[in-house]
């Protein structure tokens, strides 16, 4: 029964003891190194609004890179997740910056076609 008992316990201690390493979290790495890399190709580094999200996202990048050096891949992990969830914010600020500036080119587009048709009238 104790045999038993003692057997079990170390058993257990053997699993959890292999369990307590955790994979470098390479993939996550890549993705949020992806989404960093696509808010800089955007502008996100010119853009003001985006500019301190594409800031988060390098030093989370760089944190996490220091983590996975020092075996603490865990933690890694979740500054990797706050990382890209930083760069995709960066990405879509400067989208919605370029897209705003689209628009405004539009109606300024419209509103001189319009004028002029309005003074070729007279």
């Amino acid at each position: 029964m104790i045999r038993t008992f003692l057997s079990t316990i170390g058993v257990t201690l053997l699993a959890s003891g292999c369990g307590a390493s955790f994979p470098p979290p390479t993939q996550k790495l890549a993705d949020t190194e992806a989404a960093h890399r696509s808010a800089r190709e955007l502008g996100a580094d010119k853009k003001t609004a985006a500019q301190l999200n594409l800031k988060l996202a390098e030093e989370g990048i760089e944190a996490a890179k220091r983590e996975m050096k020092a075996g603490e891949n865990r933690r890694a992990e979740f500054i990797l997740l706050r990382a890209k969830a930083d760069a995709e914010l960066a990405l879509s600020l400067a989208r919605e910056h370029d897209a705003s500036s689209d628009a405004a080119k539009a109606v300024d587009t419209s509103n001189a076609a319009q004028n002029a048709k309005a003074n070729g009238a007279h």
